[in-house]
């Protein structure tokens, strides 16, 4: 079994690879748009006898703030399934991703009801889910958006982008962002925060004003006492004046 990048003559043969295993389907014209764009991407299997048994189609998707890669879609056969080549086709096309773009992540979409591709993306290829979109394909079945970060993966395995200063100073700048700035949450938990930042303050103010109270409380008391001392002063003074008449 041989792995190896698409070249336009294959392009007829993955339309016919793709009609056999998928129900989405593509005109000729849409895989010559995918080959002489980015004739980088694409990749096929083909057995002893050079018959393509599987395929990636992929691309870039430039119109975003972060050009990043995009599987338009993947195939293998049913009799050369569970042989790990959709595994190495992906493998495959994400490093030319990151050697010849500069990518830093890979998306797709994949139906909600094939689980056996949801597996293969989310456990062995560290896909994960970002969001579901409702009708996505045409007969009205929901997608799971989902995408691979490429970062750490090109880091583990050596793979040199042709820009690597801006390849991995992103991703650092965006770990800093990240603690600096704790992401904020859903509606519910963010209502929850206000109201307890709410209660706090109300709490440190009625504390103020218990100490201020209680401030005043004890500058009373001690005019009281102060008051009572006098009183006891007049008193003895009084009682005194009294005593030495008596001698007299």
């Amino acid at each position: 079994m041989n792995i190896r990048c698409a070249k336009v003559s294959d392009l007829m043969n993955m339309q016919h690879c793709n009609l056999l295993c998928l129900p989405e389907n593509y005109q000729l014209k849409y895989y010559m748009y995918h080959g002489l764009s980015w004739p980088q991407l694409s990749y096929i299997a083909e057995d002893d006898n050079q018959r393509i048994v599987g395929y990636v189609l992929a691309k870039m998707e430039e119109d975003d703030d972060e050009p990043h890669g995009h599987i338009t879609s993947l195939a293998v056969q049913r009799e050369y399934r569970r042989l790990g080549l959709a595994q190495k086709l992906m493998n495959q096309t994400a490093r030319a991703m990151v050697e010849v773009h500069n990518c830093k992540y890979v998306s797709l979409h994949v139906r909600v009801s094939n689980r056996a591709a949801y597996h293969l993306y989310s456990v062995v290829l560290q896909f994960r889910t970002t969001e579901t979109e409702p009708k996505y394909y045409a007969d009205g079945e929901d997608a799971y958006a989902m995408r691979r970060d490429l970062v750490d993966w090109a880091r583990q395995y050596g793979y040199k982008p042709p820009h690597p200063e801006k390849f991995f100073a992103v991703e650092k700048k965006g770990r800093r962002q990240g603690k600096e700035k704790e992401p904020s949450g859903p509606p519910a938990v963010e209502a929850a925060r206000t109201a307890m930042e709410n209660l706090s303050v109300n709490a440190v103010a009625s504390s103020e004003n218990a100490k201020e109270t209680g401030d005043q409380a004890v500058e009373s008391t001690e005019k009281e006492v102060v008051k009572d001392d006098s009183a006891v002063n007049s008193d003895g003074q009084t009682a005194t004046k009294k005593k030495n008449r008596r001698k007299k």
